[in-house]
């Protein structure tokens, strides 16, 4: 009990939970009570629900398609390869021999620093070990062992030892605290839309139809939604996951970032810049 002599939010909490739940369903339906009697505010939930949820989830549901993945060939020389590496802004890069299906090695970003300090550099010397796991992993199984290993990146291999993608220690906390935005994501100062120089659209899911129309000179209603994000949902009747993409008038919609709740950040492709 607190000073006060009344209960605290853990004792409360403890009472209520005293019902023991024969299933995961009573205790999520225990976890919302809880919420509407003030035990737990709307960030404990989601995160509760995330936690759940991730211990039924595979590395499947939210790895990277193969693709999609950035990576680096290893016969590429630096001044051919840093500039990607500077444009895509990841920590980490994958790197192959030959195909996607070879890869051999992690690179770090932060590795490349020596390259600029005029120090010998060859990236066969550099490469961190590549970790290879199945398709049908367990996320709450991968996020312990990413932690026991300290890895941050895996390469997720198919039932034919193909690479069908790769998956991140971010992918994984994303389904349990929402969508982790680093300082390379968008951010509220930046604009919703941005081109690349490919003619490619990087675009906010929260962004307006009007706003969406009036840059790329479509003509989408925004009768029954307000966002293009709330457009591509209705476009696929259900919430796409990470690598999904949809075709409407001309464009592409592909999902670039999505948690279990909700859309982030979509890349619109106009069909005339699709490679035959």
């Amino acid at each position: 009990m607190d000073e006060a002599g009344k209960p605290g939010w853990l004792e409360r909490l403890s009472h209520l939970l005293m019902r023991e739940p024969e299933d995961r369903e009573q205790l999520v339906t225990l976890m919302h009570a809880a919420y509407e009697r003030n035990l737990l505010d709307a960030d404990a939930l989601s995160m509760i629900e995330g936690v759940l949820q991730v211990s039924e989830m595979q590395v499947r549901d939210i790895m990277i398609p193969r693709s999609q993945m950035d990576v680096i060939d290893i016969d590429e020389t630096p001044d051919k390869f840093i500039p990607f590496v500077i444009e895509t802004a990841h920590s980490r890069f994958p790197v192959i021999d030959r195909d996607r299906d070879d890869v051999i090695g992690i690179l770090l970003a932060k590795d490349m620093l020596r390259y600029y300090a005029g120090e010998e550099f060859n990236v066969r010397d550099m490469l961190r070990p590549a970790i290879f796991i199945p398709e049908s992993k367990r996320l709450n199984i991968l996020l312990k062992e990413f932690r026991s290993n300290r890895n941050h990146i895996a390469i997720v291999v198919n039932e034919y030892g193909g690479v069908a993608g790769m998956v991140t220690i971010e992918d994984v906390l994303e389904q349990i605290v929402g969508d982790i935005e680093d300082e390379y994501d968008f951010d509220e100062t930046e604009d919703n839309i941005i081109r690349d120089k490919s003619g490619r659209y990087r675009v906010k899911a929260q962004t307006e139809i009007e706003d969406f129309n009036t840059v790329l000179g479509t003509d989408f209603s925004d009768d029954d939604y307000d966002t293009v994000g709330g457009l591509v949902i209705s476009l696929f009747g259900r919430l796409p996951k990470r690598g999904e993409q949809v075709e409407l008038n001309d464009l592409i919609f592909q999902v670039l970032r999505a948690d279990s709740r909700r859309l982030h950040t979509l890349l619109v492709i106009p069909l005339n810049q699709v490679k035959v």
